[in-house]
Formats: C-alpha cells, structure tokens, sequence
C-alpha cells in the first residue's frame, strides 16, 4: 500500500509539473478560491448573529445591515468563484495543450523501431483520451481539491468558535467516512488502470480494423471480426460497469453519514437549546454548518475520482514519455550542406530484435560496399535478404550495432537527422498521402517549395498530365490515404514530391514494382533527367531498373554476395545469374516480344 502511495506523489509532482509555466495565475487562483472558501462560512455565521441579536429580541436596529452583508457575501462569493473558474479553467488548457505538444512532440522523436513494438492506437488513446483524463485535474482539480480543504477548515473553526461540543458531535462521524473512503480508493484506483487499459484497446482495435477494412471485407471476415470486436467492446463495458459499481455504493454511503451527523447536532442541540443552553441561531448555524461541512467532503470524493482517472492516464502517458527510443542526435546549428554523394558501409552489422537466448538476430552480417558520388547503385536479393534494411539504415530510421556508415567521408551519426534525411530523397512502394491538397502533400508545408516548383516538378515526372485534369488542378483535395487517386498516380505524386525538395541523394524502394509499364515508362524516362548527377540507390525486381544500374549489390541472407554490373554478375555464374534466371528471364523475353 505504501508503495502505491509513493507512486501517488511522485504522478502527483510530475502533474503539477505542468502548472509551474503558470504559477502566477495559479497563485491568483488559489487566493481567489481561498476568498470563496471565507465567504462560504461566513453566512451562517451572518445568519447566527441576525437571529439571536434582532429577530429574537426583537431588536431591529442594524438587521438590515446584516442582511445587506449577507447579500454582499453572497454577491462577492459568486462573482469570485466565475474569475475562479475562468482563471482554473484557462490555466487548466494551456497545461494541457503544453502536454499534448510534448506527448507529440516526443512520438516523432522515436525511431521506427519504437513503433514497430507500439500499436498506433494505443498511441492515439496516449496522445487524446489519456491527455484529457488530466483536463480536469489541470484545470481545476488542484485548485478546487484546496478550495475544499480551506472551507473545511474555515467551517470547523466557525463551528467550535460557536460551541464546541455541537463540533465534536458533527466530526465524530468521521472515522466512518474515512473508512469508506479507504475502501473506496482502494478499489477504485486498480479498476481505473483497468478501464484505461480497456479503452486503449478498443482504440487499437477500431484504428486497425478500419484502416485494414478492405482486407476484412475481400476475405468477408465481418462476422469473425464483429465477434472479437464484441468480446473487447464486452471486456470495455464490464470494466466501466465495475467503476459505476463502486460509486453506486460509495456516493450513497457518504449522503447516510452525512444526514447521520446532522441528526445527532439537531438531537443534541435541540435538546440544548430547550433547556436554554443554546440559542435558536446558534442551532440554526450549526445546521447549515453541518450541511456545509459535508458537501467539501463530497467535492473532494469526486475530485478524488477524477484523481483517480487522471492517475491511470498520467501512468500511461509518462510510460510513453519514459520510454525515450528516439536516436541520439548531434545538436549541430549550422546551415545543412549539400552531399556530393559518396556511400561507403564499412562492416555494417545490425538486427532488429535479439532471440531468445539474447543474442542479436542479425538481418546484415559484415557488409561492407562503396557507391561513389554520381553512380546508379541497386541491391537485389530475395525477399528477407536484407534489401530495404540497408536504405532504412542510411536514411539512419535505425542505427547499426557494429561497423560504420559514411556519407562523404563522414560518419552519419556526427551528422545531424534533420539534415540527412532531408538531403536524401527516399521513394517508396506504399505511398503514404494526407489528406488535403495536392501541393500540401508535395510541399509538405515547407514554404521554401512554391507552387511554380511543384508544377515544375511535376512537369518534369510527367504527372501534369494526370494532375491538370482534376477538378481544382494542385488544390484537388486527395482525401485521407490518397483513395481518390490510382496507386500509379499516388506513386507518381511521391516521385514529384521528392523531385521538388531537390534531394542530392535518391533512393528508390520497389518504386515501381506495383505500377502499370506505361507509368514506369513515364517515370523511367523522367529518372534519366533526375537522376544526372545524383547518387542513387534502387531496390527493384524489374530489370528495367537495375539493368543499367553502374553497380548491383546482391545480398544473401545478410550478406554481401557479389557485386559489379549486369554484365560481370551475368557472366560470373553465380547468386546473380541463378536470381536473374528465376526472376528476370522472363521480363526480359516480354520486354523483347513488346519490343
């Protein structure tokens, strides 16, 4: 239990972490709520003097004095506490907006590795349900959870300043609540994990199901997957309806305790004030001070539940925060330089992930090769030799456990990120659109690259031909994915949009494996252009594209096999002659047959 308490603080701390930009206005917050909490007390006590120093006696000089204080308190206290709300409320977004930022900010930090361990939808659920679990903490929370302690205190010192027995009869039902509360933070706070937990999947889920719809309903897995989704939707509702289970028990239990102690003041005043030892507004006061003294107790108890869920969305949130997988980085000021292109893997092991035993489960062993400045390389080998891994290594998406990547001489990891991958323009077989305009995704909202550079770009691939013809031209929204447009005509979008951020490097990913021949034609035409003075490095299974390449990498299970032009490898006899045999032969004869 004491380690839960512990970890309690130490959330509690990294929470209120975010209101320190802020301090200023939350310390006006809290002395406005400190105000509220005065004024709130002060009306019986008001109420108390009116009754036994003029109504009962009789006396009616300076009544109406006291009912104009009682007005003004009233007044004052509800003009305070809307600048207390506005105040805790704005103070409350910023801290949230500055959390989402930094949630954000921290995901495009990570390496793919780190999203190749997380579901995106649990990402989703981080970055908003879990964010907005804090709102209300943020926003208010803090500052209302103390607004309740010091109208708990202002009322106790009221009660016992009037009579101090009446006091000790109203708080000797504490210890019940108290334990009720024990009992109910005890439950509550696991059941919140697992409620968090739960919606955490249902948005996993729903995120890949809809993304991956045309495969569920081409395989006509509805039922199947309508099943699965019913028994998570199920496990969801069942943790939800165990919270609402605990609240039901613990929000009537507190309003039988509370009327329990405001019984128990009107026995035992009454019974006072009949025998003349209290006066009518003295019992009067305490009456309302019983009722004012349980509803703090009550605010608390719910800004403990919104504790609670704010606690099991802090959890996660800061296990996303905490788990930093994002590459070191050189913080390098200088203006980025242009590459002259020259490509050197020096004895470059890696692997994605250990085995078993812990040892690395190497995808490259000891490869080492040199592109100069200017030559058209490609890699082939087959599926799961290692192709992809070595451009996912020199755009630097993951780093290498042994050996030495370098780029004109320099290691990539003395070169700054931004930089590297913004001097090497990769292209790959899925094509990823926004949604919005044509411009905006070529552009990617960099204002260096104008409209003139796209249509010049664009000009250059070919694509004008297929973009003038849409309704708003470069301004033809492409809707989310890219699904208003052909895979060639998203495939011939991604060669603009590389084209216009002027790379110096190009690499090419299975371009254009999944593309019609009139389109490749297009684009191999507009490659001779692109590719003059360029370093490029392609992997493909068409051998248009590697046929004339200067220098083919072959890769066998990790390894660098052979290397040399179509020629040489051709006529060695070995990997390359087998791969081209099985995979080449035949696009050959059906280039020849068209030919």
């Amino acid at each position: 239990m004491s380690e839960k308490k512990g970890l309690d603080r130490r959330l509690l701390r990294r929470i209120i972490g975010y209101l320190i930009p802020y301090k200023h206005w939350v310390i006006l917050a809290f002395f406005l709520v400190l105000l509220v909490s005065f004024l709130g007390p002060l009306r019986p006590w008001l109420i108390r003097l009116a009754i036994d120093h003029h109504i009962v006696p009789g006396e009616l000089d300076g009544l109406f004095l006291l009912i104009a204080a009682l007005f003004g308190a009233i007044v004052l206290e509800g003009a305070l506490s809307y600048g207390n709300a506005y105040f805790t409320q704005w103070i409350g977004q910023q801290a949230i907006y500055d959390v989402r930022v930094r949630v954000f900010r921290h995901v495009q930090k990570q390496s793919l590795s780190f999203f190749d361990r997380t579901p995106i939808g649990r990402l989703i659920t981080r970055t908003t349900s879990d964010v907005e679990a804090l709102a209300d903490v943020l926003s208010a929370g803090i500052v209302v959870i103390m607004g309740d302690m010091f109208k708990l205190v202002f009322i106790a010192a009221f009660m016992f300043s009037l009579n101090w027995i009446l006091a000790l009869v109203t708080l000797c039902v504490m210890p019940f609540m108290l334990l009720v509360t024990l009992w109910f933070k005890r439950n509550v706070r696991g059941q919140y994990r697992e409620t968090r937990k739960q919606v955490a999947r249902l948005n996993s889920f729903m995120q890949e199901h809809v993304t991956g719809m045309l495969i569920v309903q081409l395989f006509g897995r509805e039922k199947e997957e309508m099943k699965r989704f019913e028994k998570i939707n199920d496990e969801h509702q069942t943790a939800q309806l165990k919270t609402v289970f605990y609240h039901s028990l613990f929000w009537p239990a507190v309003d039988i305790i509370a009327s329990t102690a405001v019984g128990f003041v009107l026995w035992t005043g009454g019974v006072s004030a009949i025998g003349g030892a209290l006066t009518v507004g003295v019992l009067i006061a305490f009456i309302q001070y019983c009722r004012q003294f349980f509803e703090p107790i009550r605010n608390l108890s719910e800004q403990f539940n919104t504790l609670q869920g704010a606690m099991a969305g802090a959890e996660r949130i800061f296990d996303v925060l905490d788990n930093d997988q994002s590459l070191p980085d050189v913080d390098a000021q200088d203006p980025p330089q242009r590459f002259e292109g020259d490509i050197v893997f020096d004895n470059v092991w890696f692997a994605y992930k250990d085995l078993d035993d812990g040892t690395p489960d190497w995808v490259l062993q000891g490869v080492s090769f040199t592109i100069k400045r200017g030559q058209n390389a490609a890699i082939v080998g087959a599926t799961g030799s290692g192709k992809t891994t070595i451009i996912s290594l020199l755009m630097r998406f993951y780093d290498i456990q042994k050996g030495q990547i370098l780029l004109d001489g320099k290691d990539i990891r003395s070169l700054r990120l931004k930089y590297l991958r913004w001097r090497i323009g990769l292209v790959l077989q899925d094509v990823f659109l926004f949604s919005g305009s044509i411009y905006r995704n070529i552009s990617l909202g960099n204002p260096d690259i104008s409209l003139d550079q796209v249509k010049q770009a664009a000009n250059t691939i070919g694509a004008d031909q297929f973009i003038e013809q849409l309704p708003k031209q470069y301004h033809h929204d492409v809707r989310e994915r890219g699904v208003s447009l052909s895979h060639g005509q998203r495939q011939l979008l991604s060669f603009v949009r590389v084209l216009a951020h002027d790379p110096d490097i190009l690499v090419l990913d299975e371009a254009t494996s999944s593309i019609d021949t009139e389109t490749e034609h297009i684009i191999q035409h507009a490659l001779e252009q692109v590719l003059q003075g360029r370093t490029s490095l392609v992997v493909a299974h068409r051998l248009s594209t590697i046929r004339h390449s200067d220098t083919i990498l072959v890769l066998h299970k990790g390894l660098l096999r052979e290397q040399g032009t179509h020629d040489e490898l051709a006529a060695a006899g070995g990997l390359y002659q087998t791969l081209y045999e099985l995979q080449y032969r035949e696009q050959e004869r059906a280039m020849e047959v068209s030919a």
